[in-house]
């Protein structure tokens, strides 16, 4: 009897310390996303075509297509999605259904919070990067933690590629050269954008049609999903199929994505559809 007692307690005990934990880690993130939405600006600004009438002809056709002319600058966006996330590998993809809400402000940082899967695999947590830390905790049941890493060298290096690739699909006046973004051409429908913030130093390669809509972005990211799970560039990307209009912006409303973009290993893990997006202002 004392020893199922000590038992129950232990059970308990271990119960009590889960729930602090993830009680700490919402918290946490909540003050996270409130310090990457503080990164509005002070001062509104609006596009105008001068500001982009020295880039390589395919970046200028990217940004008159994305940003209409009057439009107020906006770096911070929120996003809901759905969609769905492919939990195994390309020969058994595994997708679960997914939700997510998400904050984006290149290059300052991200938080995607997402619940994925259903019933007994339910998943739920948050993956992000802000300032020069990042990390990915997910959850079974909202109580029972399946990952659980962060750092400032190899997660926020990885971390700071996907910000820069997302920055393409929704946050474009963050990519303005006034932000002090780097452009050169790569061919006649395809220019090369490079941010750097606090040392971090990243390209995208953004792919547009003839009217400027954005149709894929690949890049060179730090990661280590490969066979041998080790850290080193590979390629990431992926393709934008829908497109909606947003307050002056046109923004990706249907993507997918994945690592190894563009060879015979790609996995569009991602696949996501856009419901609503938010636009900060200052």
């Amino acid at each position: 009897m004392a020893i199922l007692y000590g038992m129950s307690v232990v059970a308990l005990l271990a119960i009590l310390a889960a729930l602090g934990l993830r009680v700490y880690d919402r918290v946490w993130t909540s003050k996270q996303w409130r310090q990457i939405a503080s990164q509005v600006s002070a001062s509104p600004v609006r596009f105008a075509d001068h500001m982009v009438a020295d880039l390589p002809e395919p970046a200028r056709r990217y940004f008159r297509y994305t940003i209409a002319s009057g439009t107020q600058l906006s770096t911070v966006v929120e996003i809901q999605m759905s969609g769905e996330i492919g939990l195994g590998s390309k020969v058994r993809p595994n997708y679960v259904p997914m939700r997510a809400r998400e904050i984006l402000a290149p290059p300052h940082g991200l938080v995607w919070a997402p619940i994925a899967g259903s019933r007994l695999l339910r998943l739920s947590g948050s993956d992000g990067y802000s300032g020069e830390y990042a990390w990915t905790r997910l959850w079974l049941l909202g109580l029972i933690p399946v990952v659980c890493s962060g750092d400032r060298t190899d997660c926020a290096r990885s971390a700071f590629g996907r910000l820069v690739a997302e920055a393409v699909f929704w946050a474009p006046a963050a990519l303005l050269p006034q932000r002090g973004v780097e452009w050169e051409l790569i061919d006649l429908d395809t220019a090369r954008a490079t941010l750097q913030h606090r040392g971090r130093r990243q390209s995208v390669d953004v792919r547009v049609d003839e009217f400027g809509q954005p149709v894929s972005v690949v890049l060179q990211r730090w990661s280590r999903e490969n066979p041998e799970r080790e850290w080193r560039l590979q390629p990431f990307g992926g393709t934008v199929e829908e497109v909606g209009t947003f307050g002056g912006y046109r923004l990706a409303t249907r993507v997918s994505g994945g690592n190894h973009f563009g060879t015979d290993d790609y996995f569009p893990f991602f696949r996501a559809r856009i419901e609503r997006i938010k636009l900060g202002k200052p």
